[in-house]
């Protein structure tokens, strides 16, 4: 889970590029505070999918392992997006208009909500790894989303912090930029494989 998560909180998406654009254009206090915002989106989402979750798997079996293939699919498809030629560099000098710490937390917030990359990670992806028969689903998918939120806030702030200079580092090697997607790509496309093996052993559960 740990891994997936990594690979997840690594791949460009909406939350990444509204946390790098506000660092590199208004500092690393600015991208701090958006990620305050951010983190909180995360837990409504835990709160929100786990306790619906709970309630479908016991009344829907069958739900449980579609959900895990969907998951499956979805990462496959991350792979191929960070993989293709036309992938867009996250870390692309842009120039915003200064914000308040208010609306920095805020947008931070609703990016969150609004991050289809989010909602499936809570609805698809963190049900890979839940298994009834080690207990009970509720407590499972809090345990692996807390586990998601510590992994997801930890990297995003190491990115905010290094932002601005990993940005002067990549306009002046551009090749390393493609390197990076391609090495996160493959990461997902290797997880999405594992994940996929193990959908066919949990069908009989």
């Amino acid at each position: 889970m740990a891994l997936t998560a990594l690979t997840m909180v690594l791949t460009p998406g909406p939350n990444m590029i509204y946390l790098v654009s506000r660092s590199i254009s208004q500092g690393r206090r600015a991208g701090l505070i958006s990620l305050a915002g951010t983190g909180l989106g995360f837990i409504a989402y835990m709160l929100m999918a786990n306790l619906g979750l709970a309630v479908v798997f016991v009344a829907v079996p069958w739900l449980f392992i579609g959900l895990k293939a969907a998951g499956v699919a979805y990462l496959a498809y991350l792979a191929w997006q960070t993989l293709r030629p036309s992938g867009r560099g996250v870390f692309e000098i842009r120039d915003l208009a200064r914000d308040s710490n208010w609306r920095l937390f805020r947008m931070g917030l609703i990016t969150n909500l609004l991050n289809p990359k989010v909602a499936i990670m809570y609805v698809t992806v963190i049900p890979q790894f839940i298994d009834p028969q080690r207990g009970h689903p509720l407590l499972q998918g809090l345990t692996l989303g807390l586990l998601q939120i510590t992994v997801s806030v930890t990297i995003n702030a190491l990115i905010v912090i290094a932002a601005g200079s990993i940005a002067s580092f990549l306009a002046h090697r551009p090749s390393w930029a493609i390197w990076q997607r391609r090495t996160t790509g493959f990461l997902l496309g290797a997880v999405a494989l594992l994940l996929a093996f193990e959908v066919p052993d949990r069908a009989h559960i």
